[in-house]
């Protein structure tokens, strides 16, 4: 009788990378992906650096992506803007990297030279901004090209922990950026943040960086406020009877909150926060909008009020890296799942119910 055995995987994979294939989880057109078999990436200009994943993530863009809410990645593409990894290869121009570092991944490609690189205007990079799982394929994957490498990758640093570092790669310096820095986050103030998700709690742990007075969550779900509670919010309110506004002017002395942060991406949060927000305040987005939004002037127009937009730029990422190296902030709190890449279907699922699983951010290990 013949005895059938089963290569063990670890062999399985060396030998798929030695005939220059990797398992990839590839976008193949609205509600549709698969876990399969990919070309493994290739150097392709002089600045570029070829990727081992170590690990990554899944975020809410992504689930946009699977929607066909994002037009720009089109179908085949692997998806993913996130990681930590090591050094595969390197193009002939990259001095800083050699193969065996590890590094952290933006989510941002930048040339480094173009106008709005010189801005540190990354995000609007004419040859990058985000590409990574949207316009090239990503890190969702045994491996990745990252162009402009010297500018797109940063060394990790003596003992960091990759989990940790993933938050990195853009839902840290997203909430911070887009939702502190543009928010004006100032010591003594009052901060709402309406939508305590993964993003909302980005923007909760780096506000504290600045020592409001208060700062309030505002969501729908109990299990993400008492998260909220956990990583320092001062007030949290569930707004499903719809009386936040209310309870905020109340605690304010129907004066509002000096810095309103969106971060859910919806016609209502937003309209929210415009109530919310005080005089000579400002309301900062980071959510990803894809209906339109009523602005109410008519309540507007004499408050002196400041709106603001913005991508990531990860211009902030050094600092943060800085921050994270003195133990000042603990990312991993926000890492609720974790995965191995071969079930990556599974991870997809807990994180797109995440009312459900509680889930905030899946950790993925290649």
């Amino acid at each position: 009788m013949m005895t059938l055995t089963t290569m063990p995987k670890q062999e399985s994979r060396a030998k798929a990378e030695a005939a220059g294939t990797m398992k990839a989880f590839v976008y193949r057109g609205p509600g549709k992906k698969a876990l399969e078999d990919y070309a493994k990436p290739e150097i392709a200009a002089p600045t570029d650096a070829i990727v081992k994943i170590v690990k990554t993530t899944i975020c809410g863009t992504d689930l946009h992506i699977l929607k066909g809410d994002v037009p720009t990645c089109e179908p085949g593409r692997i998806l993913g803007h996130e990681g930590v990894g090591v050094i595969d290869k390197v193009g002939a121009a990259v001095t800083v990297f050699k193969p065996g570092d590890r590094v952290l991944i933006s989510c941002i490609s930048a040339c480094g030279k173009c106008e709005y690189c010189r801005k540190q205007m990354f995000s609007h990079c004419t040859t990058g901004g985000w590409i990574l799982g949207n316009k090239i394929d990503g890190t969702q994957a045994e491996f990745v090209r990252i162009p402009y490498a010297e500018t797109s990758l940063y060394p990790v640093p003596k003992g960091a922990d990759d989990e940790a570092l993933v938050m990195l790669s853009d839902i840290l310096p997203t909430g911070f950026e887009c939702g502190v820095l543009n928010g004006k986050v100032a010591p003594g103030s009052t901060v709402a943040i309406v939508g305590v998700g993964p993003i909302g709690l980005a923007a909760l742990l780096t506000a504290q960086f600045y020592s409001p007075a208060e700062i309030i969550a505002i969501d729908l779900d109990d299990n993400r406020l008492a998260m909220a509670k956990r990583f320092g919010a001062t007030t949290i309110i569930n707004n499903t009877d719809g009386k936040a506004v209310e309870a905020v002017m109340k605690m304010t002395g129907k004066r509002g909150v000096d810095t309103a942060i969106e971060a859910v991406g919806i016609p209502a949060t937003f309209e929210l926060c415009e109530e919310l927000v005080t005089a000579g305040g400002t309301i900062a987005n980071i959510g990803v909008h894809g209906k339109k939004v009523d602005l109410h002037l008519e309540s507007l127009w004499d408050r002196n009020i400041t709106i603001t937009t913005r991508l990531v730029d990860t211009a902030s990422t050094p600092m943060l890296l800085n921050i994270l190296r003195s133990k000042k902030i603990n990312p991993k709190l926000l890492i609720t799942h974790r995965f191995k890449l071969d079930h990556i279907m599974d991870a997809y699922e807990t994180f797109g119910n995440a009312a459900k699983t509680k889930a905030l951010k899946v950790i993925i290990e290649a």
